[in-house]
């Protein structure tokens, strides 16, 4: 009796692991709905955040609708030039003796001449007008709207984007007046600026 017992329980035992090893393994069936299940689920939640989306743009377009005629061009901010402050020279950032910053200060100005945060890329050059031989050109660079974000200051007289520009070995002697352009690119518009500043080293 004992034996039978003992046989009846281990055929339990043996059957229990089975079943158990059984369900623990997915078929390829299960596999493909368990992923049809997790896609589901994406698509649900970037269908959300679309209508979310699409309700804001609603609300915007109904509040710009609802404004009279002509007022709506007239109280959007956007740029209608750039300046570029007295203070944008050459610097020495590391106390040497030597020259090697290029710093330049731009305000975008609005159709009131007031100096706004306008979202934009720039490109800068430094030239040497005076250059008898070679290329007037001396350096070149590109700022992003990402970047020029990052980039504004406050004070307590004012405000402008700074751009800290390396031209170590770009210039010979900082003796002769140098031109520096720069040309904002103007993301809400599309408009292009350009100013540009003859730099006295000092």
């Amino acid at each position: 009796m004992r034996i039978v017992t003992i046989i009846l329980t281990g055929s339990l035992l043996v059957s229990a692991v089975g079943c158990e090893n059984a369900s623990s393994r997915k078929t390829p069936l299960a596999d493909q709905v368990e992923k049809l299940t997790q896609e589901k689920t994406q698509l649900q939640s970037q269908v959300e955040q679309s209508k979310s989306e699409n309700e804001q743009l609603m609300q915007q377009i109904q509040v710009l609708s609802g404004l009279p005629e002509g007022v709506k061009a007239e109280n959007i901010y956007s740029v209608h030039g750039i300046k570029l402050t007295r203070y944008t020279n050459f610097y020495d950032k590391d106390k040497d003796g030597k020259k090697e910053m290029l710093i330049v200060y731009i305000q975008p100005i609005d159709q009131e001449g007031d100096i706004i945060k306008a979202a934009g890329d720039v490109d800068v050059q430094l030239l040497d007008l005076n250059k008898a031989d070679g290329p007037a050109r001396l350096g070149q660079w590109h700022v992003t709207a990402e970047q020029l974000r990052e980039i504004w200051f406050k004070t307590l007289l004012t405000v402008y984007y700074r751009l800290k520009l390396d031209v170590a070995g770009k210039v010979e002697n900082f003796k002769e007046p140098l031109t520096v352009t720069v040309t904002f690119t103007d993301h809400l518009t599309g408009k292009v600026f350009k100013e540009q500043k003859v730099i006295t080293p000092r």
